[in-house]
């Protein structure tokens, strides 16, 4: 028997979404327009980064829009799975721009070129706030979908990049030193790849059915093991949905007979108190241990045939 407890997360962020699409092709324009005149490799790759930005942060709108489809025929499940999807291709998205921007500052290092100190201090100032701003719409969503935290890191890294060109700006401005720059996109670009790594590996495995994070198998095992009259537990499987939504299947064996409809009940609260689980599907089998027998319900909980059930 079934019994699905729905927590879908944070409440819509399209006004965010919005709002922050908005800001960075605006800042885009300005920053690539600024960063071309005064010759800032710091200012073009930080537009260019914010350009990416952009593209995830279309892409994990369009995602949220239809992980909210309803189920169908051929999509019983409906498009929960699209959240996944971009939470990896945003970490995919961003670990590439950050390679990129390695590979271009590390040629720059070999030959820096003077640049616009104050310049570069303005537009970026201009960054940081357009930035800021844009994680902060997303930063309460952040903790609880891996797809809305895709997106918070997008403009969490901007922001860091951009507040990075600031410091960069005023040293050069101070110093004279014109590796600063190229070497300033180098050190931050590192920062951002270790921070987004954690998302791509997340992500792939959740791809992969992996069992996720918050979950530890071991544990969910016990607390089932432990309930009123369950002799043995296999067939478990946890999987994530969505990014906000976690599925359980589980063969029960208990040989005194079926529970009841408040045992199910009991075991589900349980296992969304502890492991957030969302949508368990709990299968009694009856008999000894080592030959239980399945039953089977129909939609509306009445017991049908019983069954010899394959280890």
């Amino acid at each position: 028997m079934s019994r699905h407890t729905h927590h879908h997360g944070p409440a819509a962020f399209s006004r965010a979404f919005a709002i922050g699409i908005a800001l960075n092709i605006g800042f885009v324009v300005v920053e690539a327009i600024y960063g071309w005149r005064v010759g800032s490799l710091a200012l073009l790759a930080d537009a260019g980064h914010n350009l990416s930005d952009v593209a995830g942060l279309v892409l994990a709108w369009v995602a949220a829009m239809a992980a909210g489809r309803q189920p169908d025929q051929r999509h019983t499940y409906g498009w929960q799975r699209a959240s996944i999807l971009a939470a990896f291709a945003n970490a995919v998205l961003l670990l590439v721009a950050m390679g990129s921007l390695l590979w271009e500052a590390a040629h720059r290092l070999q030959s820096p070129a003077p640049s616009d100190g104050l310049t570069i201090i303005l537009v970026a100032a201009i960054g940081v706030l357009v930035n800021g701003l844009t994680a902060m719409m997303f930063m309460s969503g952040s903790k609880v979908d891996m797809n809305i935290r895709g997106a918070f890191l997008h403009m969490a890294a901007d922001a860091l990049v951009s507040l990075g060109v600031v410091a960069s700006g005023a040293l050069y401005l101070w110093t004279g030193w014109a590796w600063l720059d190229p070497l300033t996109s180098m050190a931050i670009a590192l920062v951002i790849i270790a921070g987004t790594w954690r998302l791509f590996r997340q992500s792939l495995h959740l791809l992969f059915d992996g069992v996720p994070d918050s979950v530890a198998l071991g544990e969910v095992d016990a607390l089932l093991r432990a309930a009123p009259g369950v002799a043995d537990v296999h067939h478990l499987h946890v999987w994530a949905m969505s990014t906000t939504d976690i599925a359980l299947t589980a063969h029960l064996v208990m040989p005194a007979g079926h529970p009841g409809d408040a045992f199910l009940e009991h075991v589900g609260h349980q296992l969304h108190e502890h492991f957030h689980i969302t949508h368990p599907t709990i299968q009694i089998e009856l008999g000894p241990p080592s030959n239980p027998r399945r039953i089977d319900f129909t939609p509306a909980g009445r017991v049908g045939k019983s069954h010899a059930s394959p280890k």
